[in-house]
């Protein structure tokens, strides 16, 4: 079953980015929308405390929102070194 769509269409183009890359999207949760789930989950990629990101249903600025997620997805030390690695 394919997942809900977010309302704002930034956003949800961040969401897509981010399946692109391996990151699961889990809707739901106390005060949010959702989370993004790093595929990796590796306690050596910055203690793991940026293989989780919570996706707000209305940010202020979804703009804003959409590219704070994208660069969550771009940051990741675990997916940079596997791509360094790959390129050589």
């Amino acid at each position: 079953m394919p997942r809900p769509v977010h309302p704002k269409k930034e956003v949800e183009s961040a969401l897509k980015h981010a399946e692109a890359q391996g990151w699961r999207v889990e809707i739901g949760g106390a005060h949010a929308w959702g989370r993004i789930y790093c595929p990796y989950n590796d306690m050596t990629c910055r203690f793991g405390l940026f293989c989780i990101a919570s996706v707000w249903s209305t940010p202020k600025n979804a703009g804003s929102h959409a590219k704070a997620l994208r660069r969550v997805v771009d940051n990741c030390v675990i997916r940079k070194a596997r791509y360094a690695r790959d390129s050589e």
